[in-house]
């Protein structure tokens, strides 16, 4: 018997994919935003319409029709079938994308302002709306490292980015021990003072709340008085004095002014603070139980006051409201003001990834649709569909264009690239030990 001659003429499904597409944007057009289940790129109400996407939906039914065999086989497939999985492929190629992106730019945004977005994951609201920063080169702010730089500076008293504070409290005669947090709490309370300024502490209303006292924690004491102001001066001088580490002489008419380098003078500034430290006040302290216990015990002289600053303790999500620390700015990838990849910034390697992709998503759609029977009828003889095979090859497929993109785009973060930089300098380097140096080259 003669083998049957094959033909597209279909005798078991009335939908025959074309073998081309159009622009059209009505009926089976790819203008017409209907064929699409998002419509970001193909609606003109969307901030991302572009007509050049149309143009690519189109060109992909007759990609998908030349390699699927549709010039010998029929493909039940629909022209809006194929639309929307080059829109669905266009999408997963702007979640690849944008994924890559935050591996190279999250602990430099750390803190800066996210946005809003729409169910179509573009900004509606927001500091970086409209500016496309997924497509943007960021500088380089190291803002984790600064993060953690700032909590350690708070710790060691040098910095940080939480306010401090200052209190005062009287010193009694014969009582070593004073309650900080009382102190505190009634300075803060509504009509208190500190009581060696008589005015209204800038923490004020900040300690209770709710019915509890918020933590504090003290990170230094002192005490001001005007008798420790000649110390510097050693027992030489007095006001408007100048001199060197050796001697100092008062101004006069006939004063001699004596020539210094500049370092000469941060010596007896370091002098003068070491000095201050160690050696100029006898008192002492330690604190325990919100407790502060002075050393020796107060005879009720000098000084009157003694000062603390401190910090209140807060939730790590809390800032001050004169204060803004990036709290609720960005703090993962979710909060990227990133917006789906406009479809005119896709080079042509984006481009032909997508078709390729669009092209496997088109396969499994195919063997949806041949696997709702396993063989057709026909006279004498019965024909077995393939929709195991093509579902087999588009699982595949679209596996491997997935892994093909992310192996490539892994090897182009910029932490890959500085890496590959390096390697070129040394590699350099190397050969040119080798070479032997020109006396002279004209």
């Amino acid at each position: 018997m003669a083998k049957p001659t094959l033909s597209p003429a279909s005798t078991t499904s009335a939908i025959v994919l074309t073998s081309t597409g159009s622009i059209d944007i009505t009926g089976n057009g790819a203008g017409n935003p209907s064929h699409y289940p998002f419509g970001i790129y193909a609606d003109s109400d969307s901030a991302l319409y572009d007509t050049n996407f149309s143009k690519g939906a189109s060109d992909q039914v007759a990609y998908t029709y030349k390699k699927l065999g549709g010039d010998i086989l029929d493909i039940e497939l629909t022209p809006g079938n194929v639309y929307a999985a080059y829109e669905e492929a266009v999408l997963e190629y702007s979640y690849q994308i944008n994924i890559h992106q935050a591996k190279n730019v999250l602990s430099d945004l750390l803190g800066m302002s996210t946005g809003t977005f729409d169910h179509d994951g573009q900004m509606t609201g927001g500091d970086a709306e409209g500016s496309s920063v997924n497509l943007s080169y960021p500088r380089f702010e190291f803002r984790y490292a600064k993060r953690i730089g700032e909590g350690i500076s708070k710790e060691a008293g040098i910095g940080g980015n939480v306010t401090m504070y200052s209190a005062s409290f009287l010193l009694v005669n014969a009582q070593q021990d004073y309650d900080l947090q009382s102190i505190i709490s009634d300075a803060a309370a509504p009509g208190g003072t500190d009581p060696a300024t008589g005015t209204t502490p800038e923490f004020s209303g900040l300690i209770t709340s709710t019915g509890s006292i918020n933590k504090i924690s003290v990170r230094r004491v002192f005490y001001r008085t005007p008798a420790s102001v000649w110390r510097f001066y050693g027992y030489y001088g007095g006001l408007n004095v100048v001199g060197n580490l050796n001697h100092y002489g008062q101004f006069a008419d006939d004063t001699t002014f004596e020539l210094i380098p500049a370092w000469h003078n941060k010596l007896q500034a370091m002098a003068y603070e070491d000095h201050m430290w160690t050696r100029l006040s006898h008192y002492s302290y330690e604190v325990y139980n919100n407790k502060l216990k002075i050393f020796p015990t107060p005879d009720g002289s000098s000084p009157g006051h003694m000062w603390f600053q401190f910090n209140i303790e807060t939730d790590g999500w809390t800032q001050d409201s004169d204060r803004k620390f990036g709290v609720d700015g960005i703090n993962n990838m979710n909060t990227l003001p990133f917006d789906n990849i406009p479809y005119k910034s896709i080079n042509a390697i984006g481009k032909h990834w997508i078709r390729r992709y669009a092209l496997a998503l088109t396969m499994g759609m195919l063997s949806q649709v041949r696997g709702k029977f396993s063989t057709i009828p026909i006279p004498g003889e019965s024909v077995t569909l393939n929709a195991g095979d093509l579902s087999q090859t588009s699982t595949a497929e679209l596996q491997s264009l997935k892994e093909e993109l992310k192996t490539i785009l892994d090897e182009m973060t910029y932490r890959a690239l500085a890496e590959k930089d390096a390697a070129m300098v040394t590699a350099t380097s190397t050969v040119l030990e080798d070479i032997p140096l020109l006396i002279y080259q004209g």
